[in-house]
């Protein structure tokens, strides 16, 4: 089938998913940010990159997972998709509970690194991080879920599971914090319970559809070679994105230096570029299922068709979205809080980062392409640099000598490093040579 079609089909329902995933994010900072505070708008923002470093690392093992069933897929190997499932649920089970101790006694000196301002806005944080870690399991296994059947080319059913929670999430927001007036604790104890249920929703229906995989969660089945596999796919993914976060710690304790207003600000222009990059992210995980399909299948020329198909849907959507969002930057900010210093600090990141977004599209997909190939050392390598290299020192450099409304064209000089260097690796080729299965023929690949 043509590529583009495939892509743009298969991308069409991650992209509604996580426009509702993003969307009951997006909810919670509304939420306190019109009925709680600036200062509760600030906390639920700053926690994100301690829950997204602390849970990487079982993220990136899934991402390894959700590319070896999709391999197996194309290969038509149905013993390892089952098999690898029941490891990585297995892992995920065992996993959840250090993962959960660990995020309750590091949160507070964490949220103290990064400069988070002892105004009120620490406590609040500290509080959201407890309650979200508590209940973290269902945010693992919904990822799992929704891995496992990207793998197998069902992109559809995830999301109406996150449809379902959203709605939850949503009414719960409403009734806790507006109703109750449990504050923080309301909009981390709605986001928990609406996690749990999507989660418990995705094991019943994979069960029920998919004869040859049966997760019991609680009866453990665990294969230590299929778990090396995915720990070697997985753990280059889990470190880069650690290291992302920690990146992302590191700007935000710039952010957090110049107050509560500041990081108002910067939170909500936030969860508007996180809404703008999800058809970005959406396309990313269309290509590297596409890949690692055909991958599988040993459909090299398919690869590359997809690959340019990949590119001009993702820059493309980038442009026209860019173009839409840039001139109503303050309008969207208002959603958030009404306070004028507010408003104008996430003006600022926004009309800094929207200009340079297809640069964000082209290093996003082809990491997804050498991804989905089985390639996972050189995304890593790209995102650090871009990060660590570029994005963080250039942040630090421009708050001194420009002040801080510009420090967010530190965006565009990362992702300019850092699409280079995929670049570069894409054109070598070398990616053609790290699948992690041998396809016994050249079947007929289906996304």
């Amino acid at each position: 089938g043509n590529p583009y079609e495939l892509i743009f089909v298969f991308s069409i329902p991650l992209l509604i998913g996580n426009v509702f995933q993003q969307l009951y994010n997006m909810v919670d900072s509304i939420v306190v940010g019109n009925f709680v505070g600036e200062k509760a708008l600030a906390a639920v923002g700053t926690g994100f990159p301690i829950i997204f470093m602390m849970s990487s690392l079982f993220m990136g093992i899934g991402i390894g997972a959700t590319i070896m069933i999709s391999q197996f897929y194309g290969a038509k190997d149905i013993e390892n998709i089952e098999n690898t499932v029941n490891t990585i649920y297995s892992a995920m089970m065992i996993g959840a509970i250090p993962l959960t101790v660990a995020g309750i006694l590091l949160g507070e000196p964490l949220l103290r690194l990064m400069k988070v301002p002892d105004d009120g806005t620490l406590g609040m944080a500290k509080l959201y991080l407890i309650v979200v870690f508590v209940g973290i399991i269902g945010n693992l296994g919904f990822n799992i879920n929704s891995g496992i059947l990207q793998g197998l080319g069902d992109s559809r059913t995830s999301l109406l599971f996150l449809l379902i929670a959203t709605i939850i999430n949503i009414v719960l927001d409403l009734l806790f914090t507006v109703a109750f007036g449990w504050g923080v604790f309301g909009v981390a104890f709605a986001t928990i319970i609406a996690q749990f249920c999507s989660w418990v929703f995705g094991i019943r229906f994979i069960n029920r559809h998919f004869a040859y995989i049966h997760i019991q969660v609680f009866k453990f089945k665990f294969d230590g070679s299929l778990f090396k596999k995915a720990l070697k796919l997985g753990i280059p993914s889990g470190i880069q994105q650690a290291l992302f976060s920690v990146g992302i710690m590191v700007m935000q304790a710039l952010v957090n230096s110049y107050g509560s207003a500041f990081m108002a600000g910067f939170n909500g222009a936030n969860k508007i570029d996180t809404f703008a990059f999800m058809p970005i992210q959406s396309f990313a995980a269309a290509v590297t299922t596409y890949v690692g399909q055909n991958v599988g299948a040993s459909q090299v020329e398919r690869v590359k068709s997809g690959t340019r198909a990949g590119l001009v849907l993702s820059i493309g959507s980038s442009i026209v979205i860019s173009a839409v969002i840039y001139p109503m930057s303050a309008l969207f900010m208002r959603m958030f809080n009404q306070n004028p210093e507010v408003i104008s600090a996430g003006v600022a990141y926004l009309h800094c980062v929207l200009p340079f977004y297809a640069l964000l599209a082209l290093l996003f997909t082809l990491n997804a392409v050498l991804r989905g190939a089985g390639e996972m050392i050189i995304p890593m390598i790209s995102i650090f640099v871009s990060l660590w290299l570029a994005r963080v020192p250039t942040a630090y450099f421009i708050a001194q000598y420009w002040g801080k409304e510009y420090i967010y064209l530190s965006y565009a000089v990362g992702w300019f490093l850092g699409a280079v260097i995929s670049l570069a690796s894409y054109k070598t080729g070398k990616w053609k040579n790290k699948s992690i299965v041998g396809s016994k023929s050249k079947a007929e690949n289906s996304l």
